[in-house]
């Protein structure tokens, strides 16, 4: 990933306000290597799925690290057309400008089309810090949920707010 997005991004951050404290890391691919390399970085640290629909509408859904999500189920609860799978690394590049393993809700910022919809899940808004990928994976970035929901705003991004808790189906910690 080119580190100068990254710096874009977190200087944008910065011209709108909004507290962002990012940590330097070696790159990281999965959840379990961001577990053993990033440090003790306090807060809740995302799992970011970049998903599909039978109608070709994509989703961006973030949540807690340690989440099993039960698409079928969030397919219901966000209105997905013919269930969800999981989008194509090239239509993520596309439509988000990131790699797999660098993906986070900070991605949509690239989204200037707005062609992806961001499903947040509201377990996150009560964590103290926020923690995601500033367009690399190389870094974390550590956001309060204000922070969060002002980024969003500053990019004119509505999120869906989904909690998975709701039928106890929906969600086991691993």
């Amino acid at each position: 990933m080119d580190m100068k997005k990254s710096d874009a991004l977190l200087a944008y951050l910065q011209t709108k306000g909004i507290t962002a404290k990012t940590f330097e890391h070696p790159p990281v691919h999965t959840v379990e290597e961001s577990q053993k390399l990033r440090g003790d970085i306090s807060g809740i640290h995302t799992k970011n799925l970049f998903l599909r629909d039978g109608k070709k509408n994509f989703y961006l859904f973030i949540t807690g690290e340690n989440v099993s999500v039960n698409l079928k189920s969030l397919a219901r609860k966000i209105g997905a057309k013919g269930g969800l799978s999981f989008g194509s690394a090239e239509s993520l590049m596309d439509l988000l400008g990131v790699a797999p393993g660098s993906v986070s809700v900070l991605a949509a910022v690239n989204d200037e089309e707005k062609r992806v919809t961001i499903v947040i899940d509201m377990q996150l808004l009560a964590a103290s810090a926020i923690n995601c990928h500033p367009l690399t994976n190389c870094r974390t970035t550590s956001l309060s949920k204000t922070d969060l929901i002002d980024f969003l705003n500053s990019i004119g991004r509505t999120p869906i707010y989904v909690s998975l808790f709701e039928d106890g189906q929906d969600r086991e910690a691993n």
